[in-house]
């Protein structure tokens, strides 16, 4: 009997391009002699034309789902070149799947010619020099194929000067015009800015990772929000959001995916703003370091009609009356939202059907409540370990809300939850605490078919909560239960066992990946092989991780009748994973050595059993039923028995006093004030200083001018009416600078003098003899003193009795008469 190929392992490309009948050409000896019988000097021209075209390159979608089932294998894409290289019929398809993808800018950088290149096996070391225009006909060519392509900075595989090189010599604007997804991760400005020369008028899909604010990032997100046939987008930053972000993007209305993961993501007006996207359909945000308040303040300005904004809503943040009152009602609406469930309503995020949320339970917890979206998957990155009444809140609202939509439910840590894995692992600092992580909390899901949680401390599961997840998932196709969690030897083995799995694959029929770290020890009864129900037909891949094991071949066996289908089996040995217990890695290569034989022989006995008695549904007939309702009066006299009942309740009363003096002391304190006397001799300092206030005189020999005066009347009224006896003005014949001396000195003696003067105007008046020996005393004074070479003239007394009364003009100015001469040099 011919046993057939084996169960172990799925037939390659390989095996079904041999198995392809080919028909047979005949001998190079008979096509000779058969050319020689029939001899045809006519060959159409069609055989010239002749190319290879599999029946499968017919189909271009056919062709495209071949060459992705390649590409998904291992080392696929070395096998789609070699396929690239071989058949020209697959050439173009097949670079097109190659380069449609790229996670880094070395494929592109390689195509630029050797000889520019500092190494050619690496070209992410950069260029030797500038690239000229011939030197792009490569990159520009096979730059058309590219879809998507991704650049890390962080990540140091390209070198910082080639980005400049790239864009100050690039011969066209764009250098991938085909290009639709976009990733961007710069840590620098200057990094940031060069992603503008992938920025192409195709890009659907963008995103941006900043690690420092830049100051031309408002440009950016300008030239991004451009591109109105942008669909997903994406923005990690690590300071605040832009102000003015949800206006550059508010005609952006085909935004099916969006990302924020920034301080200020939770601001009400970004909230309003993803509300209102008609098409989103994936929506990621970060609450991490955020608190309750704060998430629920990203719903506040949803619009009105969403059943959010409306003062009658208990999850509102407005009552509608006494808005200006102090009192804070935040608490009460919330406990009246977890009573009621009257949180929003249709309207807001209508077609979201993605979701990933990262942060602390309670968050999560408080985010969801506000969703009623119909979420077919959702991504949960919460904090480890989290609070039980926080996790149990989580999974409530999670099958109150979504249970008729859900179909996918990944949990996982946060990466600062990881580090603490990490700093342990690298470390001598122990092994993670582990905690309980109970499944119970959740409700029915029905649509559910994958089920998923990673955490590093959360991995105690029990046979309970296995038994719960088969019964409330019947329709789970791919569960993992922290695979990778690791229970140290010291410490007590992982609680669930091989036959803890039994729920799954007796009640959950379409299961075919499984991940569980168990302890597969000695079977307690043999009750499990007395049946054919617990065996899975779906059952796959077996993922065990650091699983214990102590009897391989009874395992082995275990496991063949659990699943016999089973393909894949999975752990951890020393080659793939550190701080694994050699022990175990090795009796688990015992068991994938047992397994494959055991499954072939177990099959191979039930194709011997009897097939069962085919399926007779039992016999059906018609009948009539009378489903009259037969009703009946009946009255019931109650009478309530009452009786009396009296307590006698007396307080005890007990007296009790208490004494209390307080203690007093009394202090004197001496307050008088000291006095201390203190001598300061104060004698002002005198300095004396003369100043020398002699004006500086100039002595200057003049001419002498002789004035003649006419003794007749008649002169001097020809004179043009000057008075008589009158004579010019001293001033005209003093120097100007000698008159203002004279002047002050004359100043200075009559403000000295005037109390003398003013006692003497008190005195009788002065005889009439000494009045005229003044006058002429002072008419004598009139000398010449810068003349010395001439002879002073001194006028003589006149007698009392031709003497005339002397004329004053300008106060005490005393004129000449006729018979005195006129001295012009003053003395």
């Amino acid at each position: 009997m011919s046993t057939g190929p084996s169960l172990s392992r799925r037939s390659s490309l390989a095996d079904y391009i041999s198995a392809i009948p080919r028909p047979r050409l005949a001998s190079l000896r008979s096509r000779k002699s058969t050319a020689s019988l029939h001899v045809d000097p006519y060959t159409p021209y069609a055989v010239y034309q002749q190319k290879m075209f599999p029946a499968i390159l017919r189909d271009a979608d056919a062709t495209q789902i071949l060459l992705e089932t390649i590409l998904d294998m291992p080392q696929g894409r070395r096998s789609l070149s070699r396929l690239a290289r071989t058949c020209k019929a697959f050439k173009e398809p097949a670079l097109n799947l190659l380069w449609r993808d790229l996670d880094s800018l070395t494929p592109l950088l390689g195509l630029f010619p050797s000889t520019i290149l500092r190494r050619a096996r690496r070209p992410g070391l950069g260029l030797t020099k500038p690239p000229e225009k011939q030197d792009w006909a490569r990159v520009l060519a096979y730059g058309e194929r590219v879809r998507s392509i991704a650049y890390v900075e962080s990540s140091g595989n390209i070198h910082p000067s080639i980005l400049p090189l790239l864009d100050e010599h690039k011969p066209v604007r764009y250098l991938l015009p085909n290009l639709t997804a976009l990733t961007w991760k710069a840590e620098s400005a200057a990094t940031l800015e060069r992603c503008r020369m992938f920025l192409g008028p195709r890009v659907k899909a963008v995103t941006l990772e900043v690690g420092s604010r830049s100051p031309k990032l408002n440009d950016l997100l300008e030239e991004i929000a451009s591109h109105r046939g942008l669909t997903a987008f994406a923005f990690t930053l690590h300071t605040n959001l832009p102000d003015d972000f949800t206006e550059r993007f508010a005609h952006n209305a085909a935004l099916e995916k969006v990302a924020l993961t920034a301080p200020g993501a939770l601001a009400a007006k970004v909230g309003k703003w993803a509300s209102a996207l008609p098409e989103l359909k994936t929506f990621a945000v970060d609450l991490s370091a955020r608190t309750t308040t704060a998430v629920e303040g990203f719903f506040e300005d949803i619009s009105v009609g969403s059943g959010y904004s409306t003062p009658s809503s208990v999850g509102g943040t407005d009552s509608g009356v006494f808005s200006a009152d102090d009192v804070d009602f935040s608490e009460a609406r919330k406990a009246a939202v977890r009573l009621t469930r009257d949180g929003p309503r249709q309207g807001a995020f209508a077609k979201l059907n993605n979701l990933t949320l990262t942060g602390d339970a309670a968050n999560l917890a408080t985010f969801l409540r506000h969703l009623t979206s119909p979420l077919v998957q959702l991504d949960l990155v919460m904090e480890d370990p989290p609070s039980p009444l926080d996790w149990h809140e989580v999974c409530t609202v999670i099958c109150e809300h979504f249970s008729d939509t859900l179909q996918s439910l990944r949990i996982n840590a946060t990466s600062a939850s990881r580090f603490g894995e990490l700093v342990r692992a690298t470390s001598r600092g122990g092994d993670l605490p582990m905690r309980e992580l109970p499944l119970t909390y959740f409700s029915a899901l029905p649509r559910l078919w994958r089920l998923e949680i990673d955490l590093p401390e959360s991995v105690i599961f029990k046979e309970q909560d296995i038994a719960h997840v088969a019964r409330i998932c019947p329709n789970i196709e791919i569960l993992r239960l922290c695979p990778f969690a690791r229970f140290p030897v010291t410490g007590p083995p992982p609680p669930l066992t091989l036959e803890s799995i039994v729920p799954l694959t007796r009640d959950c029929r379409r299961l075919h990946t499984l991940g569980v770290v168990v302890n597969a020890a000695e079977l307690e009864s043999d009750e499990v092989y007395e049946t054919r129900v617990v065996c899975s037909r779906s059952l796959l891949r077996l993922h065990l991780g650091h699983s214990w094991v102590k009897n391989p071949l009874q395992s082995a066996v275990l496991l063949s009748h659990l699943a016999p289908y089973l393909e894949t089996l999975k752990y951890f040995n020393e080659k793939n994973r550190a701080g694994i217990v050699e022990a175990n890695a090795l009796a688990w290569q015992r068991v994938a050595e047992f397994l494959p034989h055991i499954q072939h022989i177990r099959l191979a006995e039930r194709k011997l059993q009897p097939p069962p008695a085919p399926y007779v549904p039992p016999p059906k007939a018609d009948k009539g039923v009378d489903a009259t309702v037969s009703t009946s009066e009946m009255g019931v006299s109650a009478h309530p028995e009452v009786a009396e009942f009296a307590v006698q309740a007396e307080p005890e009363l007990v007296e009790f006093g208490v004494q209390s003096v307080p203690e007093t002391s009394e202090v004197s304190i001496d307050a008088t004030p000291v006095f201390v006397e203190v001598e300061i001799m104060a004698v002002p300092d005198v300095c004396e200083q003369g100043i020398d206030a002699v004006p500086e005189t100039e002595e200057k020999g003049t001419e002498p001018m002789s004035v003649a005066l006419s003794d007749t009347a008649s002169e001097s009224s020809d004179e043009g009416g000057r008075p008589e006896n009158s004579i010019p003005a001293i001033s005209m014949f003093i120097p100007s600078v000698a008159t203002g001396v004279a002047n002050l000195t004359y100043r200075v003696v009559r403000f000295y003098t005037a109390p003398i003067r003013f006692m003497f105007s008190f005195m009788p008046a002065m005889p009439l003899s000494l009045a005229r020996f003044s006058s002429t005393h002072a008419s004598s004074t009139y000398e010449l003193k810068y003349a010395p070479e001439q002879e002073k003239r001194t006028s003589e007394p006149s007698s009392p009795s031709t003497s005339q009364p002397a004329h004053h003009t300008n106060g005490s100015a005393v004129v000449a008469t006729e018979s005195e001469p006129i001295n012009p040099v003053c003395q």
